[in-house]
């Protein structure tokens, strides 16, 4: 079903097999008064991945995606993720840390005169360090260091629960609501049956 007759005021029912969440657009259009990078904690550093680091942005996608259901590149092919990493247009850039990476943050600079953060997020493992705080302040350098007139981000209701709240408190401002309707991509195999326990499974009939 590619069509669906969506009820502006009241319930629509979506097949089974699919899902919906509610996004938030926030934006930005100077970098906040006094702002400046903050300087990373010891053994944390900003390392800028390229084409090359299609494996590398991949684990680091499904690594923090998977607990609320990002699926938007889970069925890029290597080759895809290496086009767009690779593209000069677009900085992908890892938080590396004593462990291994940490965290993955993605401006696209492909539209004039804006800059999406396309992907920002934290592994399970290193959330409640303050390292998100951090992370932000060099999201906001760097996206405004072309010169451009606007950063944009969206959350949605199968992120983190204070996302958020977190954007508004690094400076954006909520301007836009939207629905997004997608087939489940557990059914499919794209990620595990048991993640994004927030949002039940619902397969249809026979799967």
């Amino acid at each position: 079903m590619d069509t669906l007759p969506l009820k502006l005021n009241g319930f629509t029912d979506l097949p089974a097999g699919k899902i919906a969440n509610v996004a938030t657009c926030l934006e930005m259009c100077a970098p906040p008064p006094g702002h400046a990078p903050q300087v990373l904690p010891d053994g944390y550093l900003l390392d800028a991945l390229t084409g090359d680091d299609a494996r590398r942005y991949r684990d680091l996608f499904v690594g923090i995606g998977t607990p609320w259901l990002w699926f938007s590149r889970l069925d890029w092919s290597n080759d895809q993720i290496a086009e767009t990493i690779g593209d000069p247009n677009v900085e992908a850039h890892a938080l590396a840390g004593p462990e291994g990476d940490a965290g993955l943050l993605e401006l696209d600079f492909r539209t004039d005169g804006d800059v999406e953060l396309a992907f920002f997020g934290l592994t399970p493992a290193q959330m409640g360090k303050g390292l998100g705080r951090a992370l932000m302040s060099h999201a906001i350098a760097l996206g405004f260091a072309r010169g451009q007139r606007r950063l944009w981000v969206h959350t949605c209701t199968f992120d983190h629960p204070a996302a958020l709240g977190f954007y508004i408190a690094s400076g954006f401002t909520p301007y836009k609501r939207q629905i997004e309707v997608a087939d489940d991509p557990r059914l499919a195999g794209l990620a595990p049956r048991d993640s994004a326990p927030h949002v039940p499974l619902i397969p249809a009939r026979g799967a």
